[in-house]
């Protein structure tokens, strides 16, 4: 009997815990006097990430022997500033002269015959003015071999051309100003298009006064990229100074690989201060759309199911999923089933649970 009393005792401490419990539960939560809200706000603000970039050279370029000989002269090293057109090697092919030779030669052969034919046809068509003096036939094989030998002179001309355009290619040239950052070629070495000689370049030459500035942008900020503003940079190997440029061209597309948009800044470099090749820290502005909501970022609930605001509805809290966009110290774009007119929890909680009466701070 005194066992039953006892058991029954517990059970009725234990029913007394959890009806104050649920009591507990049902209470509306608060901060102190109540808990602050407020109302998303339209229109997108400003803000900026940081991104990694690299200086490269404006332009860039290998240069091989376009022939097959020996370098005669090398008149540029490693360093050099030179401007476009500017002599920087000599070749030497002696039997390119024997081939200039040979084709001079078949073009005047060819030259000489054209002269003979023609004044043969000439002397003929003049006869023939006279009936029955020269016959039709032996007249239109004359004008054929004249039209003969002329065709042979063109092509002895084009042959000519080709010969003397190849020589041109002995002496290399700056295709445009720059500085030579490579040199792997010494006078007497044997280099040419293809085979042994041609591994290496035998020079080459970047434009150094003007850089691009090459960052690849996630796919994230592809559409709140502020193309109008400048664009700040720092370089690692310059610490205290900042540089800017702007926008000067996009890919418009995304690679595959990284999922990112290659993005250009031309910057001028008259002092020669950056280099190619110099990693930088590139600040990127960022503009939120003008449809989009902000709220604070201390009314971004982040739980383990998602990310949520408070809205207060009819007295109690509803956690409403959201996406949650650019953001900087203290407001974060959001998008979802919210508009500016909604009631949100200023500092969003997992203390304050979903349906549970809620009071309003005055």
């Amino acid at each position: 009997m005194n066992k039953i009393l006892i058991i029954a005792a517990a059970l009725a401490v234990t029913v007394s815990c959890k009806k104050k419990e649920e009591k507990a539960s049902q209470e509306p939560a608060e901060v102190s006097a109540g808990a602050e809200v407020i109302h998303p706000e339209s229109g997108g603000f400003a803000t900026s990430v940081n991104i990694p970039g690299e200086l490269q050279a404006f332009q860039q370029v290998d240069l091989y022997a376009k022939v097959t000989g020996f370098v005669q002269k090398v008149a540029v090293d490693v360093g050099s500033n030179v401007a476009q057109g500017q002599l920087l090697a000599v070749l030497e092919a002696p039997e390119m002269k024997a081939q200039i030779s040979a084709a001079a030669s078949r073009l005047k052969a060819q030259e000489a015959l054209y002269v003979a034919s023609s004044a043969t046809y000439e002397r003929l068509a003049e006869t023939s003015k006279t009936p029955g003096t020269i016959a039709t036939n032996d007249l239109d094989m004359a004008h054929a071999r004249q039209q003969a030998d002329l065709a042979q002179l063109e092509a002895a001309k084009a042959s000519y051309r080709e010969v003397s355009d190849m020589q041109n290619y002995l002496t290399i040239r700056a295709p445009f100003s720059g500085n030579i950052t490579a040199r792997n070629v010494s006078p007497g070495a044997y280099v040419g298009p293809t085979g042994k000689g041609s591994e290496f370049p035998l020079f080459s030459l970047v434009q150094q006064n003007k850089l691009r500035l090459v960052v690849n942008l996630p796919e994230t900020y592809t559409g709140i990229l502020d193309k109008s503003q400048v664009i700040t940079f720092t370089v690692h190997s310059l610490p205290g100074e900042t540089f800017s440029g702007r926008i000067s061209r996009h890919a418009g597309a995304l690679d595959t690989r990284l999922r990112s948009q290659r993005v250009e800044i031309d910057v001028e470099n008259g002092n020669k201060k950056l280099l190619p090749g110099m990693v930088t820290n590139v600040s990127l502005p960022l503009s939120g759309s003008r449809e989009a909501l902000s709220v604070p970022n201390t009314a971004i609930l982040n739980s383990s199911t998602g990310v949520y605001v408070i809205r207060i509805e009819k007295g109690k809290a509803v956690w409403v999923p959201v996406s949650t966009g650019i953001a900087n110290d203290s407001v974060v774009l959001v998008t979802g089933p919210v508009n500016s007119s909604d009631v949100l929890v200023k500092y969003a909680s997992e203390e304050i649970r979903n349906g549970q009466e809620v009071k309003v701070r005055k």
